[in-house]
């Protein structure tokens, strides 16, 4: 089963002093496991572009839609077996201390 799991900062980082997993291990570990599909950090707000369309007229606007102190600022396309071995997966990245990870399935649209 695929899932995205998008890489989020946060407010409230965990405050235990331990030393948090490496970044670069946690990618090779799950590349070579054919965990980790793809994945990618992204660029700063700064540089996002809002697309929408309203009563006809296209709307674009600089940043991102709404104001918040979390933002998105990677992800990763998982395969595994399923939601508890993706919830593992996430429990070994970094992220998960310093900040969140959002695990979701790929909808399947031929359903």
């Amino acid at each position: 089963m695929k899932y995205m799991m998008f890489v989020c900062t946060d407010t409230e980082p965990d405050t235990d002093k331990a030393a948090e997993p490496d970044i670069e291990v946690w990618v090779s570990d799950n590349d070579a496991r054919g965990r980790r599909l793809e994945g990618s950090a992204l660029a700063p707000t700064s540089a996002a572009t809002t697309v929408r369309v309203r009563d006809g007229s296209l709307l674009v606007s600089d940043g991102p839609f709404t104001e918040t102190k979390e933002v998105i600022v990677g992800y990763d396309l998982l395969e595994c077996a399923d939601l508890d071995e993706a919830i593992e997966v996430a429990r070994a990245h970094p992220m998960a201390r310093a900040g969140r990870l959002e695990l979701r399935p790929l909808a399947d649209l031929n359903d």
